[in-house]
Parts: C-alpha cells; structure tokens; sequence
C-alpha cells in the first residue's frame, strides 16, 4: 500500500451528517460544471489506406481469414483503428479482428487501438473480455512513468469517436481495484469526476472489499464517504463492508450504530451483516456480544449459516471453551447444517492445542465419513495434539498418511514435531527435526526456535541453545529476556562467560536485545531456572 495520498484527501473535504455517522453533508459548492470530453477526430482513410480498410472489412464479414492472413504485412495501427470503427456496431467480430491481429502482429496493438477495443465491448457489457485486455495492458505499463493517465487519457481522447458511455471508465476503475492498484484506481476516480462521470456501486465495492481485504479500514471509510458525496447510491454489500471495515479498525460501537441503520436506510440486514459484526465481537474475545447477535439474527428471521457457527466456534476454541464450542457443534447439526472442513479443522485445532489428541482423532475420522477430505492444516491440528501428548510414533504415522494424501507438510507440521521431541526432552531429535524442516523451504518462527533452545537449556546443552540461538538471529527474529537470561547464566556458570559476553554483543549489534535484558546478567544477579515453553 503506498502512495494513498488522493484517497487520504478524501478524508480533508468530508463533514459527518448531524444524524446519520455514515452520511455526509455536501458542501455548498460541490456542484460544479464537469470538464467537456474532447471531440478528437481521426483523419479520414485515402488512397492505399481506404483500399486496404474495405478490402479488409469485406474479408472480415464474409468470415474469410485465409485471405486476411495474406494482408497481414499491410496493417498498420491507423488501419487497424479505422476497421475496428467500421465494424464497431459488431462487438464480436470487432474482438476476433483484435485478436487476430493480437496473434500477428501484437506491436500494432498501441494504446490507442486498444481504447477503441475497450469502448466497443464497453458499450455492449461484455466487461469481462474488456477487464482481461485491461489487465494486459496495465500490466506491461507497471513501470512505466504515469502510465495510469496515458491510458485514462487515450479513452477520453477516443470517447467520441466511438460513441462510449461511462462503462469504459467503470470498468478501468473495477480492473485497478482488483488488480489491487490503489493508487492508480484512486486517480482514476478523481479524474472520472471531473469528466462528470462515476463508476457503478458495484465497482465500488469491488474497491471498498479490496481496501478491506489488505486491512486498511480508514482509507476503505475515506472512499465510502467519498461515494456518498459524489451521490453513488449504496447497496447492502456496501454496507456490509463499511461495517467490516468498522470491525477491523476494532470500532465495534460504530459498527454497531452502522448496522442499527440499515433499516433506516432501506437496507434488510442478511446473514453477512450479522455475521461481519460477529466476527468482530469476537476478535476483541466478546463472546457474549456475538452469541446475543446470533439470537437477534434466529428472532428477526434471519438463519444462522455455517460461517456464523464457524465464527464463534474459533472463538470458544482460542479461549479453550471447547466444551461450550461442542455444544455449538451440535446445535449445528440439529439445525440440518453440514459441518464444513473449517468446521471441523477449528474443532480439531481446538483439541490439538489444548493436547486432547483422542477427541481431535475422532473429529478427523467424523470428517471422513462425512465425505470431507482432510488438508494439511486438519493433519497439523491432530499431529499437533499426538505431540503435545509425547505420542511421537502416533504423531509419525499420521507424517507419513501424508505423502500417501499428497499433501506436503509445511513449518507447522515440523513445528508439531518438533514440539512432541522437547515434550519427551529429546532435544537431538528436536534439532534434526529443525534441519530438515530448513532444507524442506519452511521457516521457523519464534515459537519454534524458543521451544528448541527450552529443551537444550533444560539439558544444560549450553553451547546447543547458543547454536539454535544464533541460527534464530540469522533469521532477525529477537529472543526473549527470559531465554536469553537463562543462557548467559548457564554460560557463566559453566565458565564461559567470553561466550555469553560476545552473544551479547551479537544481540546488540543486531538490534535484537531483548527488552528487559541487561549485561549486567554476566556479572551479577539470582541464577534463573530453565525457560519453560
């Protein structure tokens, strides 16, 4: 995300309405004369150019492209923009023309033959073969300088020439948002403004989930209000978003009054209105805030749906109410719900963690008969609860299911791993478990390198953990204070007190002291007892 800077003005020009938090107040000169589209023309075809456009246009209609394949040394892109004209009214044949010549002789494809694709197939809505030769030609100007406003500005240019409407620009603006061009997607909002014209809701929203999907909530409220300034009418998904993006920015109260409005505005709250602001009560841990939404959502009529249950399952799980989130399992199945793989993977995840491997065993079989396949994540939530439980062997087995799955495994199935060794204290096997999650291409992450070094430091493998530590700061990842205490002590204990004063230097050297710690641990101080993961 960068160079937000015409969105974050958006935010300068809005005043919230007195009664409604997502309204706006028009300012009193908001209403200005739009810029006229320029009447560019294109000098009319002569001689050898007309010859070769009526040979060409009377090929193309009789469907002869033998004989076109000959003419094809003779295009050039001025010939191919007067075809294209003349048979404009004709959007198929226009885009077999384009392709045709695409395949040919690409080079002749400039930017402004492709406006005139662009308006053609435009005007007859067919969006999404104008999307896929947007996205082309976006892509190969990436890093060309102001690219965004050559190509708004070849569609201006060629507006009337074609006898365009809007759709050309709301589908420029739609194709940014999804390629998740933000700033390019931005200017070609201010800049259709000022041409008088704005895209459709729909796109909008195409923009509003994109903004949400990258978790920028301001800028996705900024835009939202902007919208409504420039009179684009909402729809419930908008809305939905707006309080998704509430949600996010962890507002639930504004969120909240968004969706006490709905009905003031017109709008029939659905499941996804409920089950956004559910998901947001339950990302703060209100678990009771959701479940009193579930209930109003059954009273208005409106059923719960697996999403909804899913929700607040992962909630229970993560507070390690797995008792209260079965219930809820149940109650699903009561309600003449299927159980979905994330269903079942919370669950299994649920019981992994808290190390009831049984449970998470017979959740995994349910799955199975149910004529749901398992993925990666459903074996590392079972291998995870084997581990805990030092059932290594149990856990091995389920590695090797697998490859016969061909599933591969990833960093938290070393990790399960390597938590079932330093559970039976086998710190050796932890650490070549470690190895060949790194020759595999996984990465370890802070939990994992602080387990390994636990179980080296519980074995007074003091120069093991010192290895295991050096390898985590290779990877920028800081060690704790209680780690990093435990070791130096150990190192001075066991007289290698160089060795913990040069560790020191290294943290240091690299920014990545630990808060808390100080090198006076080296010198002085109560002996710690081993970390505990």
């Amino acid at each position: 995300m960068k160079n937000l800077s015409q969105l974050r003005r958006f935010s300068t020009f809005l005043k919230p309405h007195p009664k409604n938090p997502i309204e706006v107040s028009l300012p009193n000169n908001y209403k200005k004369n739009p810029i006229l589209l320029p009447h560019r023309t294109m000098p009319p075809a002569k001689g050898q150019d007309l010859d070769f456009v009526n040979i060409v246009h009377s090929h193309l209609i009789h469907s002869e492209w033998d004989k076109l394949d000959k003419l094809a040394s003779g295009l050039t892109p001025f010939r191919i923009k007067h075809i294209l004209l003349k048979i404009r009214k004709d959007y198929v044949l226009s885009l077999e023309f384009f392709k045709w010549v695409e395949v040919k002789h690409s080079e002749l494809n400039t930017l402004d033959v492709n406006s005139i694709i662009l308006h053609i197939l435009t005007n007859y809505r067919k969006f999404k073969s104008a999307e896929s030769i947007l996205r082309r030609i976006l892509e190969k100007g990436l890093l060309e300088l102001d690219f965004s406003r050559k190509v708004f500005e070849a569609l201006v240019y060629s507006y009337r020439m074609c006898e365009s409407s809007s759709r050309v620009f709301d589908a420029l603006f739609k194709t940014y948002a999804h390629m998740k061009k933000f700033r390019s997607a931005s200017d070609s909002f201010c800049w259709m403004r000022e041409y008088g014209f704005h895209p459709t809701v729909e796109s909008c929203n195409a923009y509003l989930s994109a903004l949400n999907g990258f978790n920028r909530g301001d800028i996705a409220l900024a835009f939202y209000k902007e919208m409504r300034r420039c009179g684009i009418l909402p729809n419930v998904y908008t809305i939905n978003m707006v309080i998704g993006a509430y949600c996010k920015m962890g507002n639930l109260e504004m969120a909240m009054e968004v969706f006490r409005e709905m009905d003031g505005m017109g709008f029939a709250r659905n499941v996804v209105s409920y089950n956004t602001l559910i998901a947001g009560y339950c990302s703060k841990g209100l678990f009771s805030g959701g479940v009193k939404l579930k209930n109003m959502m059954e009273k208005n009529g409106v059923r719960p749906n697996d999403a909804t249950y899913n929700t607040l399952m992962n909630a229970l799980c993560k507070e390690g109410k797995l008792h209260e989130a079965n219930k809820l399992f149940r109650e699903m199945k009561m309600m003449d719900l299927a159980p979905t793989m994330v269903t079942y993977n919370t669950l299994i995840n649920g019981y992994g963690e808290t190390g009831n491997s049984e449970m998470a065993i017979r959740l995994f079989e349910e799955m199975s008969v149910s004529g749901i396949k398992a993925d990666i994540l459903s074996y590392n939530a079972v291998i995870l609860g084997l581990c805990k439980e030092g059932k290594t062997k149990k856990a091995a087995y389920m590695v090797k299911e697998l490859d016969r799955e061909k599933l591969i495994p990833n960093s938290s199935t070393f990790a399960a791993l390597i938590t079932g060794q330093c559970a039976r204290n086998n710190a050796d096997r932890a650490f070549q478990l470690y190895k060949s999650m790194v020759r595999s291409g996984c990465h370890p992450n802070g939990t994992t390198f602080r387990m390994l070094i636990s179980a080296f430091l519980k074995n007074e493998d003091y120069e093991g953990a010192v290895h295991i530590l050096k390898e985590m700061m290779e990877r920028a990842i800081a060690p704790d204070s209680d780690i990093s205490s435990c070791l130096c002590d150990g190192l001075r204990r066991c007289g290698k007190e160089e060795l913990a004063a040069d560790l020191c230097k290294e943290m240091e050297s690299k920014r990545l002291m630990p808060e808390g710690f100080e090198n006076s641990v080296m010198e002085s101080g109560p002996l710690l007892k081993p970390y505990e993961s």
